[in-house]
């Protein structure tokens, strides 16, 4: 809860890739990572939500990351994730190649992002960091769904969980 007021001190990022691109997100917005597991579809939602996944008796719902971004799609593979994040008030899922690490990121090695980066829309992005010789596209988690979009993904998380209460659940 308290700010992160270390200037010049550095960031701690869960590092994963995308399409074959380094990406990072701040390791405060992650709530846990888990391994794929089922995911139930959800009629009239945006094509990059895959769905809603029960993690512990709570209804996540879960979104491609890949789909998200307009990247190519791939199929799952042993190493496919799901990062489970805060985003602002909603618990979302986020499907994503690999999970490489957590690291601390100097803030000295990080820079604004690039005018063109990757193909990826430069407002989910909120810098570029360095690790030796590779590159870190740094997310916004926050910015990763426009705020019509966060609101229609609560509400469907409301109603399935609603639902599932209704069916009473196993």
């Amino acid at each position: 809860m308290g700010k992160n007021n270390n200037a010049g001190g550095e960031e701690q990022l869960v590092v994963f890739t995308l399409a074959n691109e380094t990406y990072g997100v701040d390791i405060s917005t992650v709530n846990e990572i888990i391994r794929m597991q089922e995911i139930t579809e959800v009629p009239r939602t945006p094509d990059f939500v895959e769905g809603v996944i029960n993690l512990r008796g709570r209804i996540v719902p879960v979104i491609d990351l890949r789909k998200r971004f307009n990247l190519e799609t791939s199929e799952e593979t042993q190493s496919s994730r799901i990062i489970v994040v805060e985003l602002n008030d909603i618990t979302v899922g986020m499907i994503v190649d690999s999970v490489s690490e957590v690291l601390r990121l100097p803030k000295e090695n990080t820079e604004p992002t690039p005018p063109m980066v990757s193909g990826v829309d430069s407002a989910y992005l909120k810098g570029v960091g360095k690790w030796g010789e590779q590159l870190i596209i740094l997310l916004d988690i926050n910015k990763v769904l426009y705020k019509e979009e966060q609101e229609q993904i609560a509400r469907t998380a409301e109603e399935m969980a609603a639902m599932a209460e209704d069916n009473g659940d196993e």
